[in-house]
């Protein structure tokens, strides 16, 4: 990541960084502390902090090794960012090393100027034994994948055959992935508008993904997208594609029958849009989207707003309701649906390479808290599902427990009530290619579970 030589000092860039290393160690998630960053600071911090949180296992270990003595969480931030932009790995560091350490140490001795040669003197250490120290460290399984040990156990217990495929794919960049709106234009269309523009972009024609996905050969920001402000195009994972196409049903091999035109659907954890967005790009729809947060919800009406959705004329309805969907007297008219997209809270532990801050913050015992959550939305929406209706449950998540064990489980408590999982259904996602020499499995996806249940 070489920055222009425009850009803010180094030293205020690390301290910007440290900060935000602290504040995600102290549970604060990164997004959040990114807003509040000074503009012209957040995209260099942005940077350096994926790149820190993707290596902070080793980066803490080999503190801990050179100086047991744990210093002020300040100082321990600034130095565990310094350790990880030094650590040695495949791509070219991002600075020359004597300038890093240069500008870490004015960096400490700008915010606690007592401990710059404490950093001075760390930091020297470790480049003087740098191969010894990584290879010290890295027998300890945090520091060897940069995940908290219960992350990395679960993984074992999960997937023992892919465990160590998994973290590592985690700790590298996810690829900048587009949905075209499909009423305003083709995937091939857009594609040669990105050309003309200067971008190269891959079509991944999977059926199961609408034929509307496109992945671009840089990532950009958005406004640099043609068509970007007007609805044209927006940035959503190939795993998240999924879902509209799995819901509306159509001709895909074991898919449910295309719904109707105008079927009464509800999205009940909606926020932030992408994938309220999609299901009303593909099909003219009675929508309401829920949310628990109404300020999250906020960010579905500027999605709809941007995309023009509903599209008119006979582009359906969409309703937007701040509520929590396991409340079904406080919002629920009475009205079955004849679909319901269910993408519960869950740990977020299928998309750590797009937010890596994710591991560091959740704890061991939030899987059980949120699987107890998911459990208690799938018993209060099931019921309001027509005869004959369907349900999509979906989670970021590749933990069992919130995914094939979860649904296991509700078809077993609704046995009397004969559930049926269908054909079409991916199951787990785990964003490792089975076969990389396929052209669609050239570009995985993230982590994801999606079960497609319908009722008789």
């Amino acid at each position: 990541m070489p920055i222009q030589a425009a850009s803010p000092p180094l030293h205020r860039l690390l301290g910007q960084t440290a900060d935000a290393v602290a504040a995600v160690r102290a549970g604060r998630s990164l997004t959040e502390v990114l807003v509040a960053c000074p503009a012209e600071l957040r995209g260099g911090t942005q940077a350096l902090s994926f790149t820190v949180l993707r290596l902070l296992g080793g980066a803490m270990a080999a503190r801990a090794l050179m100086a047991p003595k744990a210093p002020p969480p300040a100082v321990d931030a600034l130095l565990v960012t310094a350790l990880a932009l030094l650590w040695p790995g495949e791509s070219p560091p991002p600075y020359a090393e004597h300038t890093l350490v240069d500008q870490a140490v004015t960096a400490a001795r700008a915010r606690t100027p007592a401990a710059a040669k404490f950093v001075n003197a760390v930091l020297r250490r470790f480049l003087r034994e740098r191969a010894a120290l990584v290879a010290e460290v890295q027998r300890q399984p945090v520091a060897a994948h940069n995940h908290p040990l219960w992350w990395i156990e679960r993984l074992r217990q999960d997937w023992p055959a892919q465990a160590d495929a998994l973290m590592a794919a985690a700790n590298h960049h996810a690829p900048m992935v587009l949905r075209v709106n499909a009423r305003r234009g083709t995937a091939a269309d857009y594609q040669q508008r990105l050309l003309a523009v200067g971008r190269g972009a891959t079509r991944v024609d999977d059926p199961a993904l609408g034929g509307q996905a496109l992945v671009l050969d840089q990532p950009c920001a958005v406004h640099q997208l043609p068509g970007f402000a007007e609805g044209d195009v927006s940035v959503q994972d190939l795993s998240a594609q999924r879902a509209a196409p799995l819901l509306l049903g159509g001709d895909q091999p074991g898919a449910l029958p295309a719904l109707a035109a105008g079927a009464r659907m509800l999205d009940a954890c909606a926020a932030p849009g992408g994938k309220t967005a999609h299901l009303l790009e593909r099909a003219d729809l009675d929508l309401l989207a829920l949310d628990s947060d109404a300020r999250r919800l906020a960010r579905v009406q500027e999605t709809l707003n941007r995309l023009q959705l509903p599209a008119t004329p006979g582009g359906g309805t969409v309703r937007l309701l701040a509520a929590d969907a396991r409340q079904v007297a406080s919002w629920w008219d009475g009205r079955p649906f004849d679909a319901i997209l269910l993408d519960a809270p869950c740990t977020a532990s299928g998309i750590v390479r797009r937010h890596p801050d994710v591991r560091w913050l959740r704890r061991a015992d939030d899987v059980a808290a949120l699987a107890a959550v998911q459990r208690e939305l799938l018993d209060a929406l099931w019921p309001l599902l027509a005869p004959g209706g369907r349900l999509l449950y979906a989670t970021c998540s590749i933990f069992k427990a919130e995914g094939q064990q979860q649904i296991d489980a509700f078809l077993q408590r609704h046995a009397a009530q004969q559930p049926r999982l269908s054909a079409a259904s991916p199951g787990h996602l785990l964003g490792v290619p089975d076969n990389p020499s396929s052209p669609v499995e050239a570009f995985t996806g993230d982590g994801f579970y999606y079960a497609l249940i319908h009722k008789p």
